[in-house]
């Protein structure tokens, strides 16, 4: 499973809404990994521990040219699973049925209250006829555009 399928799988649980499960991811992630960075571990029950490891220089071969070689020292990111996720896997204990994502509330809507409707008899007002105005158009004066010969060529 990688992670877009990873926000499919829950976006049910945040009203089919794939933006705020990848929301929800995205802080997931950055939390553990600001958190290592720091040299804390992160422990989630019955899941596992993240912690950050300091690895000591050693000695190690190239294993194309069978040369002796040095590995620096570094620092890296281990996961330890805990008991109950170990058990699972290798099948000690069973699975409970997975958490059902909450049902959609169901938005009922309001009967619409029609108030009587009065009769509004409208006077018409006498139509008025408005003298025709003339529009007269003026035009702007043309602007000339100048060509630029360009420059005569050196031999």
């Amino acid at each position: 499973m990688n992670k877009a399928q990873f926000i499919a799988a829950l976006s049910p649980h945040f009203n089919d809404s794939k933006k705020e499960a990848a929301h929800a991811v995205d802080i997931v992630f950055d939390t553990i990994v600001r958190t290592l960075s720091k040299g804390e571990d992160v422990m989630i029950n019955d899941f596992g521990k993240f912690k950050k490891v300091d690895r000591k220089a050693r000695m190690g071969r190239n294993p194309f040219t069978g040369e002796t070689i040095k590995i620096k020292a570094s620092k890296k990111a281990r996961f330890l699973p805990a008991k109950g996720l170990k058990d699972v896997i290798s099948g000690e204990r069973k699975l409970g049925p997975a958490p059902k994502p909450e049902p959609k509330p169901v938005v009922k809507a309001k009967p619409v209250v029609k108030a009587a409707a009065k009769k509004v008899v409208a006077k018409k007002a006498p139509a008025k006829k408005a003298p025709a105005k003339k529009v007269v158009a003026k035009k702007a004066p043309a602007k000339k555009v100048v060509a630029k010969k360009a420059p005569a060529k050196k031999k």
